[in-house]
């Protein structure tokens, strides 16, 4: 138990004695610590919304490339040890391919906690006021600025994956937060198809999704817990400039509903 938070049926999945594996990524110039400049009020957003399934909500273009600047200069910073980026081990011992981050709260497979505990043990880096401030905003324009949904949500927690060349996230469910809200995922850096099945079903038919640098994707009401995953990143296709290296960025901001 979390907080006085019941597990769900995940949570009570026993954890890999083995923990997770911390990685590096190569250097880069950095950028001081500080707020980021994002353009979460830009009028020239959303460039294309399309609702995919109900409650799901794709904008093709959402961040331009300053703002996507911004983010992966962020994500160097977060990556860095204490409770840095690591591959994570699923209970069975599977070394997950993506590489992560955690801020606000630690999610390892599959519960969550304030401290790393499957690498250093370290605390978990808060979730910037900024990224809280871009989740709304991203909520707001998938489904309306004074749509319940967008009035109500307050994002506490993000996890950051980094998929390097070959890496992929096979097909699951979020449902390891009590909360309901919707789920927000920003994708930066090499495209990738991002697949949906169903609430009830991991297996097809699946709607996939060609998820770009930039791209927004949230999804939440009728298919809050629907499985998902990223079977494919197509190298190469990241745009010039974005200084990430080879592979694919995703910041998933999530409330969590734990106390």
């Amino acid at each position: 138990m979390i907080d006085g938070i019941r597990p769900t049926a995940l949570r009570r999945t026993r954890r890999s004695g083995r923990g997770g594996v911390p990685t590096e990524l190569p250097s880069a110039a950095d950028t001081p610590a500080g707020q980021l400049n994002l353009p979460i009020d830009s009028p020239t957003r959303p460039t294309g919304h399309h609702e995919v399934l109900p409650g799901v909500v794709h904008v093709s273009a959402w961040l331009d490339l300053d703002a996507q600047q911004e983010l992966v200069r962020a994500f160097r910073r977060w990556a860095r040890p204490p409770a840095g980026l690591r591959h994570p081990r699923v209970p069975t011992g599977h070394l997950m391919s993506v590489q992560s981050v955690c801020l606000g709260w630690h999610w390892l497979p599959y519960e969550y906690s304030r401290t790393a505990d499957d690498t250093d043990g370290a605390p978990v880096k808060p979730l910037p006021p900024e990224i809280f401030d871009l989740a709304r905003a991203a909520v707001g324009d998938s489904y309306g600025p004074h749509s319940p949904a967008a009035d109500a949500f307050a994002p506490d927690a993000a996890i950051v994956n980094f998929y390097a060349p070959g890496a992929r996230l096979g097909i699951h469910q979020d449902g390891d937060e009590p909360a309901d809200a919707p789920v927000v995922t920003i994708s930066l850096g090499d495209s990738c198809v991002f697949r949906l099945a169903g609430v009830d079903r991991r297996t097809a038919p699946f709607t996939d999704i060609d998820m770009r640098s930039g791209d927004l994707l949230v999804f939440g009401g009728p298919n809050r817990l629907i499985h998902h995953g990223v079977p494919k990143v197509h190298t190469g296709t990241a745009p010039a400039g974005l200084g990430l290296p080879p592979g694919r960025l995703s910041i998933t901001v999530r409330e969590t509903g734990l106390a």
